[in-house]
């Protein structure tokens, strides 16, 4: 046994055997990619045929010189015009000192401890740095422009690092711009954040196909975008023509992925405007995904009611039902507790004016408990009652802490116990149930004072009566 290794245990090899059929499955997922990458090969027609012939037969040099090394990643342009003078060729491998260190099977249960090194090239590293002179220095130098050592080309590098600037050098000098890497990701797939529109244009202007999906998650670029409540990237998809309705492995299309990716409310705004504008060029909003979600569920499980209400306004449907029986109101009631800052009464109001389901009494006792935290949200939704039961279970699902911090609200609930609900309410809730659904389109039509028409929506007013 050599130094640096040791012998596993019978339940160690069994691990290994798991671990050499993972690694069987991503060779066979690198063998797809290449499979992928030469269906999807454009090339450009100004390109040179004989000089990119001669580029490619050209084995490219491993590199391990640290000075060499330094002047690329410190974008020394100088240092490397003296590196590769007019005539020399600059079609490296470069091969990095040091990196994190790994457990590598050496075979016949022996394990070794050895550095884990992700092969890159001059190419890749200006391009992913911003060193725009560097990069137009070694491509001159007849860097090989789709050279993928490490599984990814250096165009992916420019895009998924932002810089526009790089991956319009690379374009120019004949990348492909629909290259798959190792992962089944084209470039425009890298494009994940606000500052890669400016890469996203150029993979267009250069023949990226707009369509094109990931090889493991099916995901077009606009679903990407979508995800990732990239306003500007989806205006620009759609302009090139995107399809609105493309469903990924998940059954996910690009409104369905732009509703269910977790949001922070910073970010509501964007998202917002991502979906107005799928819905505008024909998205489906009743779409379900391989659980049948719809986006109205995805939204009230994101407590984003700015969106909710853009569903609602499009025709979404309140109770649909999922594979597991729940509607989008129980996705709201469900997140409650965590979202309180996102007013999810307002969800609660909206879904329930646009005729959503109510629960069985009997479960609001369980609702009290995980909703104490925003009495508005229970208040909307005791008012959709005409009578209510209270027992003391209803006192004792109240927590200790919520009853202290809201006691009033509480107490105007507990008091019904021994108090019908009443007159006023009773005729708010006879009104609803003549309009059934169509509480939202007829009440901000009446005749009546705004104060009225804001009961009869179940405007909050900080009690049950």
């Amino acid at each position: 046994m050599s130094r640096g290794s040791f012998v596993f245990t019978s339940m160690a090899l069994r691990s290994l055997e798991l671990d050499k059929d993972m690694l069987e499955r991503h060779k066979y997922k690198a063998q797809i990619a290449t499979h992928h990458f030469s269906s999807f090969m454009l090339k450009k027609e100004a390109l040179d045929s004989t000089q990119r012939r001669s580029t490619i037969t050209r084995r490219p040099a491993v590199c391990q010189d640290v000075v060499i090394h330094n002047a690329l990643y410190t974008g020394d342009v100088e240092a490397l015009k003296r590196f590769f003078p007019r005539g020399s060729m600059a079609n490296l491998v470069i091969e990095p000192q040091g990196g994190e260190m790994r457990w590598v099977a050496q075979g016949r249960g022996l394990w070794s401890l050895t550095y884990e090194q992700e092969l890159t090239t001059p190419l890749h590293i200006t391009a992913g740095r911003g060193f725009a002179d560097c990069l137009s220095l070694l491509l001159h130098r007849g860097a090989n422009v789709d050279l993928a050592p490490g599984g990814h080309t250096a165009l992916h590098e420019a895009c998924e690092s932002c810089q526009p600037e790089c991956a319009k050098l690379l374009l120019i000098h004949g990348a492909n711009a629909n290259a798959v890497s190792e992962d089944g990701l084209m470039p425009l797939h890298v494009c994940t954040s606000p500052e890669s529109l400016g890469c996203a244009k150029y993979l267009l202007q250069y023949g990226a196909t707009i369509n094109s999906c990931t090889l493991d998650e099916d995901d077009a670029p606009l679903h990407v975008a979508a995800r990732n409540g990239l306003q500007d990237h989806v205006e620009l998809y759609l302009r090139h023509g995107a399809s609105v309705d493309n469903k990924n492995n998940e059954g996910l299309t690009p409104l369905n992925a732009a509703c269910a990716h977790p949001q922070e409310m910073k970010d509501f705004g964007r998202y917002l405007k991502v979906c107005q504008m799928l819905l505008d060029a024909g998205a489906d909003v009743r779409t379900k995904d391989q659980d049948r979600h719809t986006p109205l569920h995805m939204a009230c499980k994101n407590a984003n009611a700015d969106v909710v209400d853009l569903l609602l306004a499009k025709g979404a449907c309140v109770n649909i039902m999922n594979y597991g029986g729940e509607a989008p109101m129980h996705n709201i009631l469900k997140v409650v507790c965590f979202k309180v800052s996102h007013h999810p009464e307002r969800i609660v109001r909206a879904l329930l004016n646009n005729g959503s389901i109510r629960f069985w009494p009997g479960a609001l006792p369980m609702v009290l408990k995980h909703c104490s935290e925003s009495p508005h949200t229970i208040e909307v939704l005791l008012n959709a009652y005409s009578h209510l039961k209270v027992t003391d279970t209803w006192v004792e699902s109240v927590p200790e802490d919520a009853y202290k911090e809201h006691k009033d609200f509480f107490e105007s609930i507990f008091s019904l116990a021994m108090t019908p609900r009443s007159l006023q309410h009773l005729a708010r809730c006879k009104l609803r149930s003549f309009m059934e659904g169509r509480v939202h389109k007829v009440v901000p039509k009446l005749d009546l004072p705004t104060f009225i028409k804001d009961y009869l929506l179940l405007e909050c007013r900080g009690y049950v009566h």
